[in-house]
């Protein structure tokens, strides 16, 4: 899916300066989505702290980064809008517990049901968004205190410093690979900047960084139903979007690098960061796909290029505030736009002629709804459009094949899924009138899926029942003949020969 072949091998020279370089591109990232959310920037800052440490010490994706993103953030701001931001860390703690939930119970092995072209869209999308959100970075304000687009020289000395970065990020490895070139290139902008004194924008310009160690204060909130029913419907979708993002992000790591992850800890690991954040001032967070690709492409493979990243943070609020402000930020968003050119899939517009139609219809329209709304809702409206074109599209794959055996029974072999979209072509098969008394269905190339075929089934019988004839079901799974409730008491039912089908296991997860 990737062109990039990352190493598999886990360095911890690597993962250290890695780590090094992914906190510099941390810093303007967090401040921006707390702008988004409407807290401090400090809140964003606590936070990419915070849920980079716990997910990188105890989450099931070594190498994969965490903290404050944008898809968390824009569902943030309303409710921080309306009811402040101590109702926000509230609903951050309960975000996390329903997380914790749902890695308990095994849930992130459903992530295995996303098609392959929602995760095309996925990250196209993401890649877009990453993009569009770097083009704030070219705003000025003037003198009536109004946001507006850079022009001449600022906007040139701009655009000149983001494609040094890039070039410095794209040439220096091929002459040397011992020192990541993403932290070269902030290096040598910061110093060329420095030393021309060249006017642009720095991240001091941005918000300032300084600021002390979290400290644990419980959310000041009444606790009573009230607050429960203003909270809960956030923390559902914030869960939901939380897992969605680190499950996919932790799906895409794990083909960058050719390794496997475990999806069911990363769900508790990134519930127990956001309980953690809640309690400590922090606005939450999950996996960032632009980080975890910085780190990824610059030798990060362990949980010590997390771990480095979230101290080197946090040192920078303590130690280097100053430091760290005096970074132009043409050189993060330098950086930024290589992460969106290694992100974005470019072969997918070469496959939209080649796949079916609907698979290409739904990369382009998730990538959309990514850009436009939000990625949970862009993933469940791909997976559902997914779904129904395969239930279209299997709804004319099931064949009834006639014969007598040496009894003079007729016999029926189905072949294909039986579901609700195919039952109508299934009923359509059965001659009522020109068969023997004695009917055989035989279920051994096929799969009852759902109730709507188990009322197939029935009405089947039903039918057979009026004309006076027998209808026997042979080689139906364990699970079919459980829910035969009805058919139950005018079949007969083989079960001896019944084979064992079996679903997506816990194991790995």
């Amino acid at each position: 899916m990737f062109e990039l072949h990352a190493s598999k091998v886990s360095n911890l020279k690597n993962d250290v300066l890695s780590g090094l370089t992914v906190a510099l591109a941390l810093v303007p990232e967090a401040v921006a989505f707390a702008f988004v959310a409407g807290v401090d920037p400090l809140v964003g800052l606590y936070a990419a702290f915070m849920v980079g440490l716990i997910t990188s010490v105890f989450g099931g994706r070594p190498g994969m980064i965490s903290g404050a993103t944008g898809a968390m953030a824009v569902v943030m701001v309303s409710l921080v809008a309306i009811h402040g931001v101590e109702y926000l860390f509230a609903t951050v703690v309960l975000t996390g517990l329903l997380q914790i939930l749902a890695g308990i119970f095994k849930l992130g092995k459903f992530i295995r049901l996303v098609p392959h072209p929602v995760m095309l869209g996925f990250v196209n999308g993401l890649a877009i968004v990453i993009f569009l959100a770097q083009l704030g970075q070219f705003k000025i304000t003037n003198e009536a205190g109004q946001l507006e687009w850079m022009q001449g020289a600022p906007l040139y000395t701009m655009a000149g410093l983001i494609l040094l970065t890039m070039a410095i990020i794209h040439f220096f490895p091929k002459l040397t690979k011992a020192v990541p070139s993403t932290l070269v290139a902030i290096v040598a902008v910061s110093f060329l900047v420095f030393g021309l004194n060249l006017d642009t924008k720095l991240v001091g310009d941005v918000a300032s960084i300084a600021g002390g160690l979290p400290s644990f204060s419980i959310p000041s909130v009444p606790f009573n139903l009230e607050m429960l029913q203003i909270i809960f419907p956030f923390a559902i979708v914030l869960a939901a979007i939380g897992l969605i993002e680190s499950l996919l992000t932790l799906t895409l790591i794990d083909e960058l690098t050719g390794t496997r992850g475990r999806g069911n800890q990363e769900c508790i690991a990134q519930g127990a960061a956001n309980t953690v954040t809640g309690f400590f001032g922090g606005m939450g967070g999950c996996a960032m796909i632009g980080q975890s690709m910085i780190n990824v492409n610059s030798g990060g493979r362990g949980r010590a290029s997390g771990i480095t990243a979230a101290l080197a943070l946090l040192g920078f609020i303590l130690f280097a505030s100053g430091l760290i402000e005096q970074i132009p930020l043409a050189a993060l968003v330098g950086v930024m736009f290589i992460v969106v050119i290694g992100t974005f899939e470019w072969s997918s517009f070469r496959i939209l002629g080649k796949v079916p139609k609907a698979d290409a219809f739904v990369i382009i329209l998730v990538s959309g709804v990514t850009v436009y709304s939000d990625l949970a809702i862009a993933v469940v409206v791909g997976v559902i459009v997914s779904a129904l074109v395969f239930a279209w599209e299997h709804a004319k794959h099931v064949t009834v094949h006639r014969s007598t055996n040496e009894h003079g029974s007729t016999v029926y072999d189905v072949k294909g899924p039986l579901f609700f979209g195919s039952i109508a072509n299934f009923l359509e098969q059965f001659d009522m009138d020109e068969e023997s008394s004695d009917i055989i269905v035989e279920f051994k190339n096929s799969r009852v899926v759902d109730h709507s075929a188990i009322e197939a089934i029935d009405t089947l019988a039903d039918r057979y029942l009026s004309r006076g004839k027998t209808m026997h079901l042979r080689h139906l799974s364990s699970e079919c003949t459980e829910l035969l409730t009805k058919a139950g008491s005018l079949v007969e039912i083989n079960v001896i020969e019944d084979p064992d089908y079996h679903i997506a296991t816990d194991k790995l997860d």
